[in-house]
């Protein structure tokens, strides 16, 4: 498994999504969400921040189907999906990971024909708190 490369801005999305929580940053003075994590707000340059629990719902507006070459440690279980999910509750995050059967779940649990735009899903977490996306 790839680890995170974990910078100090996004320290906290790790911890929570470790204790089961997806939260994601925002600004604490014009209330703009943003994904990836950093510093200053985009929006209106502020430093302030609060981490916003989500309802970890979302939908999947994008994916691909990943096929050898890939690293050795992935190739043996391709083809697997890579998704991109909008947040319901935040509709300008959009955050990367993979459509399972259930949190833990290998990465080719679900069918590449099974995935589409649009389906409804939900966030789980597998190793080490990774994000994952099983159907709603």
């Amino acid at each position: 498994m790839l680890t995170p490369v974990v910078d100090s801005a996004g320290a906290p999305f790790w911890e929570y999504a470790r204790q089961g929580e997806l939260r994601v940053q925002a600004c604490a003075d014009c209330g703009e969400p943003r994904f990836p994590p950093r510093p200053c707000c985009p929006h209106c340059r502020s430093f302030a921040v609060e981490w916003r629990l989500t309802s970890g719902r979302g939908r999947v507006w994008s994916y691909v189907v990943a096929h050898p070459p890939l690293l050795p440690d992935y190739a043996a279980r391709a083809p697997y999906n890579v998704v991109v999910v909008e947040l319901v509750d935040a509709p300008r995050i959009r955050l990367v990971g993979n459509l399972v059967t259930e949190a833990g779940a290998a990465l080719d649990s679900v069918p590449p024909e099974r995935v589409r735009i649009g389906a409804r899903v939900r966030v789980v977490f597998g190793e080490g708190g990774l994000p994952q996306w099983v159907a709603e």
